[in-house]
């Protein structure tokens, strides 16, 4: 089994980062999802994935 070199590691941790961004921006973009179908019922039925995030959201609350 090699060492990891200096690359590796900081590629590793620029993945990490990256992922950990990713996973934020999910949540902050689902709570947004959540509140705006709470504000506008009418939206219902316009996006098939906005209901069904919307959706489960409601049901793991």
């Amino acid at each position: 089994m090699e060492n990891p070199t200096t690359t590796d590691v900081i590629v590793d941790n620029e993945l990490a980062r990256f992922s950990d961004h990713r996973n934020e921006l999910r949540t902050r973009h689902s709570q947004a999802l959540a509140k705006l179908m709470d504000e506008r019922a009418d939206l219902y039925g316009v996006n098939a994935l906005a209901d069904l995030v919307s959706d489960s959201l409601r049901w793991s609350a």
